[in-house]
């Protein structure tokens, strides 16, 4: 099939290694002190690396590749994982909580018993740059794209925001990316019914809020949409 890939310029490429140090997918390895692209399937063409690379030795193209395989990236990362266990001599884990998708089942037991909140979590994972970009949660799902640090400010959050959404948080100012690209493929990809995006009334908020805008323009569909805006003393400003 024809689609977007990333292409490395190994004239340009300094061999600094950030770029596949930023490929959560495992795409990218340094081979005789050069970045390479090791396998096309497990590119999934977002270009996370593309901002980490100090040179411009990466960029997109469109050519033909194998399409990508978010099973096989996962089961990559699995076992890198394990091999990495058995030199550590440490224990092996079923696999690694950050890079699985799954879903989260709550009961109102707990919270009748102790009186203590109950998480409203329904996914895992919830960083923009972990979620894949297709999952059985999103389906019919209500999307919640929120800052970092609202959950921190906003006392209620889970009850007022998180419950009966599947929740993405972010930071553009710490992680320095342009979360456009993948919000726009996880709107485009899935059944998505509305988008609310919760942040910051500090300035560099606006990165979150310009991304979520752009990718619901991007992706051709016309859902329903809001913005919340949280003060930095934990009040809901609008």
């Amino acid at each position: 099939m024809k689609r977007r890939i990333i292409e490395i310029d190994r004239e340009k490429c300094n061999g600094c290694g950030a770029c596949a140090e930023a490929c959560h997918e495992g795409a990218i390895a340094m081979v005789e002190g050069k970045a390479q692209l090791m396998r096309d399937d497990y590119c999934d063409g977002l270009g996370d690396c593309l901002p980490a690379c100090p040179t411009g030795a990466i960029s997109f193209v469109e050519r033909e590749a194998a399409a990508y395989d978010e099973q096989a990236v996962l089961a990559n990362k699995q076992k890198k994982m394990q091999e990495k266990m058995r030199k550590e001599g440490t224990p092996l884990p079923c696999g690694c909580p950050g890079s699985q998708s799954r879903s989260i089942r709550h009961t109102e037991t707990r919270q009748a018993e102790t009186a203590e909140p109950v998480s409203r979590l329904s996914q895992w994972p919830v960083q923009i740059k972990l979620v894949p970009v297709r999952a059985p949660y999103f389906d019919g799902a209500k999307l919640l794209i929120a800052a970092d640090c609202t959950a921190y400010a906003y006392a209620a959050f889970h009850e007022r925001f998180i419950k009966g959404h599947i929740t993405l948080v972010g930071c553009p100012k710490l992680d320095g990316v342009d979360y456009s690209e993948k919000l726009t493929e996880i709107i485009r990809s899935n059944d998505i019914q509305s988008v609310t995006i919760v942040r910051m009334e500090v300035p560099c908020c606006g990165g979150l809020e310009h991304a979520a805008k752009t990718a619901l323009q991007q992706s051709g569909k016309f859902i329903p949409w809001q913005v919340v805006t949280i003060s930095t003393d934990g009040r809901i400003l609008d």
